[in-house]
């Protein structure tokens, strides 16, 4: 009885949770549908009249195409850079048992836990005039999001068997061959999870480029949201469709891969 108490507990709390994520993404999809004046009031009620005319509308006045090109950029080029780098530091502080690779490995996967300091970063990317420039973001993200990637290939890395390594180099393998035929095949379930991780949460990211992008032309589409949003600020009905349409690439994203970052993240975290 109790058993089946906690069961029912655990799914009423399951229930709950869901509710809670997907209520307000079902008032933003219907209200995208509406009529200026219908979505003056944010409710889940359905339009008089389906006004798919909103999403045109959204793509040409509030500059869509440019602003998708620029967050599939960002995206896309920081989560090569993160898999092309974090894959290889794993596999050698991995295998690498000293103390320094160690301290080094520590001291990466501390950024998980550091605070983001504005000021502080504002100042380093004048400096080295990375600011309001597109490799500059890039360069941001991929150092923001490498800690918690090395944690979970690294974690990944020590789950596999170093009889492998020991097979390749007798059979006359370098280093660079075990890494790139032997092991980074074996990677993918992690390499799969992190990219995708990564890519929602760079995709979604609204702050850094509204500090450190100052030209709008460069800015993505979470930040052509807020600009839109100030354009018509009184069209509940066009900002939802803005924001329907930002969230859409992710969303998809996150349905079909799923699997991979359930399986990743349980596997990078057994011993991360």
């Amino acid at each position: 009885m109790k058993k089946r108490l906690c069961t029912v507990l655990a799914n009423l709390a399951a229930w709950t949770a869901s509710l809670i994520v997907l209520v307000p993404m079902l008032v933003v999809l219907v209200n995208s549908f509406k009529s200026q004046k219908e979505s003056m009031v944010m409710t889940l009620t359905l339009p008089e009249k389906f006004m798919f005319e909103n999403y045109t509308t959204v793509i040409e006045r509030g500059k869509l195409l440019s602003s998708f090109f620029n967050s599939a950029l960002y995206a896309a080029f920081s989560v090569l850079l993160i898999l092309s780098v974090v894959s290889a530091a794993s596999y050698v502080l991995s295998r690498n048992r000293s103390r320094l690779h160690r301290v080094i490995y520590y001291l990466i996967v501390l950024g998980i836990a550091m605070p983001v300091n504005n000021v502080a970063l504002m100042k380093i990317m004048k400096a080295t005039a990375l600011i309001n420039t597109r490799y500059g973001l890039i360069f941001l993200y991929v150092a923001m999001n490498i800690p918690l990637a090395l944690f979970l290939m690294f974690g990944f890395v020590e789950t596999l068997p170093r009889e492998i390594d020991e097979a390749a180099v007798i059979d006359g393998a370098g280093p660079m061959r075990l890494f790139s035929s032997v092991i980074f095949p074996l990677m993918k379930p992690t390499i799969v999870t992190v990219g995708i991780l990564n890519f929602m949460a760079i995709w979604n990211d609204f702050s850094m480029p509204l500090y450190f992008m100052n030209n709008s032309g460069k800015w993505p589409m979470t930040l052509a949201v807020y600009n839109f949003f100030g354009q018509f600020e009184q069209s509940w009905n066009l900002v939802s469709a803005d924001i329907t349409l930002t969230a859409l690439p992710v969303l998809i994203i996150f349905v079909f891969g799923q699997k991979y970052i359930v399986g990743g993240v349980s596997a990078g975290a057994v011993k991360g």
